[in-house]
């Protein structure tokens, strides 16, 4: 779309942002401060159907939302591996993707400009600009799921790695000879860290009918196959002992992973989101402790700091919205030149956003 003197600053930076997963697609028109004007969601379709069948759906809701709005670009936040150049999208588990060119098949059937992007960078990208690590220039955001995913920010810009893959933590063996994952290694960190693991330990405590997990037991009519992680949390904070317990394990190896993940990348900040961040303190505050005892060089280093995220289930359509910014060229030269006249980029990139904000 053509400017016009009519389209002011604020409808010129509008974007539409899409999370897809594996089981929703959300999107929304977004502004340059990260608001979101509008928004839908709907199912995502079986992952045995086409990419085409996917691709329908995303034109779909990005056409309803366009009706409206004078949007400029869309981004995607794809759960899966996405290759360097934000286009093609190598392989997604839950969906039939497979070296999908989607970002050129988007932008030929929409007209408008298209990025995709992983969506744990997605959301990383969103807090590190409009959330909780909006004055951080070098953070690690951990996603805990189903799995483990995350992102690396550093100086104010997502590092992507040479083949655009950096952020699979999930993946890292903490335990050798441990639990069996997905994946086919042992001992990975999201088998002991993620909602699946805590679903996981809970069952298997219920199912040995154990005294400690008389809650648990009775809280699904003696089935622990109907155990979740949701479930553990909310009786967490009711004061149930074994579910407050199985969170700190948890925590525990939350803190364990995020050691090794400040060896790696020394980041000033770590957030912490995904679902099973929505116990808070339940499980953070145990991984804080973990974290400070693992940490290489203890007591002789500045400690990261661990925080929760801040912008809940829409950080990735919000992230994807302002990553699709970066390809409208006016957007693109005016990030670049406060970028050259700051010492921290991203404090620059959300400087200039902050004047052509609403």
């Amino acid at each position: 779309m053509a400017f016009s003197k009519g389209v002011g600053l604020y409808q010129r930076g509008l974007t539409i942002g899409i999370d897809i997963g594996g089981t929703k697609v959300a999107a929304g028109v977004v502004t340059p401060a990260g608001r979101v004007l509008a928004r839908l969601r709907t199912e995502t379709p079986d992952r045995s159907k086409s990419p085409k069948v996917v691709e329908d759906t995303i034109a779909g809701v990005v056409e309803e939302l366009r009706r409206d709005h004078p949007v400029n670009a869309v981004g995607v936040g794809a759960a899966g591996f996405v290759d360097e150049q934000r286009a093609t999208v190598l392989f997604a588990p839950h969906l039939a993707w497979r070296n999908e060119p989607l970002r050129d098949a988007l932008r030929d059937r929409l007209g408008l400009p298209v990025v995709v992007e992983n969506d744990a960078n997605a959301s990383a990208w969103a807090e590190v600009c409009v959330g909780a690590g909006r004055d951080a220039a070098d953070v690690v955001v951990v996603n805990l799921g189903t799995g483990i995913g995350g992102a690396v920010v550093v100086d104010g810009m997502l590092h992507r790695g040479r083949h655009g893959l950096v952020g699979e933590f999930g993946h890292m063996t903490i335990v050798p000879g441990g639990h069996r994952c997905e994946c086919g290694n042992r001992g990975c960190w999201e088998q002991y860290a993620s909602g699946n693991a805590v679903t996981r330990d809970a069952r298997e405590l219920a199912a040995a009918d154990s005294p400690v997990a008389r809650r648990l037991i009775q809280a699904v009519d003696g089935d622990p196959a109907q155990i979740t992680g949701p479930l553990v949390s909310g009786l967490a904070r009711e004061g149930d002992r074994a579910s407050i317990e199985l969170l700190e394990d948890a925590g525990t190896w939350l803190g364990i992973g995020l050691a090794n993940l400040a060896a790696a990348f020394d980041p000033e900040l770590f957030i912490i989101g995904g679902g099973v961040s929505e116990a808070g303190d339940l499980l953070l505050g145990p991984a804080r402790t973990a974290f400070r005892r693992n940490l290489t060089g203890r007591g002789y280093r500045p400690e990261a700091r661990v925080v929760p995220a801040a912008l809940g289930n829409e950080a990735g359509l919000i992230g994807a919205a302002d990553l699709a910014r970066d390809t409208l060229p006016r957007w693109r030269q005016g990030r670049r030149q406060t970028r050259l006249n700051r010492p921290s980029t991203r404090r620059g990139a959300r400087g200039f956003r902050r004047r052509l904000a609403p």
